[in-house]
């Protein structure tokens, strides 16, 4: 039997907060919002990207096209966890050119961020690509870095990092689980 501790990291309300900070850090850094365009990393950063689109609509009036990437087939490691079934990768518009702002809710070794690099460059080429994450746990094994980071949580590697999002999970919040 496995106990485990469940400590809350970020409440409703401070995931709330957290994704109004970073639609607000993509907006000040982008100085074309017309050529924006935002891609969710399928599970959870699809609704992320949803969440922080909504409140860019909210500060600056504009509806960014909205996507979302599947990396099923971009894994490295599809030897060791064996084939899923894949969902769908949704382009909203031509990429070429534009300013693309890839979202996850958390980005750990880097490997789930360098499949959607492969992904998003089997459609076309950006005149450039944003990271945004929600939370940065840290081990990186690749070198890429977030751009826009919602909470800078240093974990262990047997701690484990769980989003949950109204759209998917019924309620807000972010938790760290730890292993007792």
């Amino acid at each position: 039997m496995n106990n485990q501790q469940i400590i809350e990291i970020l409440s409703a309300e401070e995931l709330r907060r957290t994704v109004n900070r970073l639609a607000s850090q993509i907006v000040e850094h982008s100085p074309e919002l017309s050529e924006l365009v935002f891609l969710g990393i399928r599970t959870r950063g699809v609704p992320l990207s949803e969440m922080i689109a909504n409140q860019v609509t909210a500060l600056e009036g504009i509806n960014v096209p909205l996507g979302a990437v599947d990396i099923t087939f971009y894994r490295d490691d599809l030897d060791r966890i064996g084939l899923r079934a894949p969902s769908q990768t949704e382009i909203p518009a031509d990429i070429n050119g534009k300013l693309v702002v890839l979202m996850d809710d958390v980005i750990y070794s880097g490997r789930t961020i360098g499949a959607a690099l492969n992904a998003i460059h089997d459609y076309g080429r950006p005149k450039a690509v944003r990271l945004a994450v929600l939370v940065d746990r840290g081990h990186r094994e690749l070198p890429i870095h977030a751009d826009y980071v919602g909470k800078v949580l240093p974990t262990s590697k047997d701690e484990q990092v769980q989003v949950l999002l109204q759209h998917t999970d019924g309620r807000d919040a972010v938790e760290l689980i730890k292993s007792a």
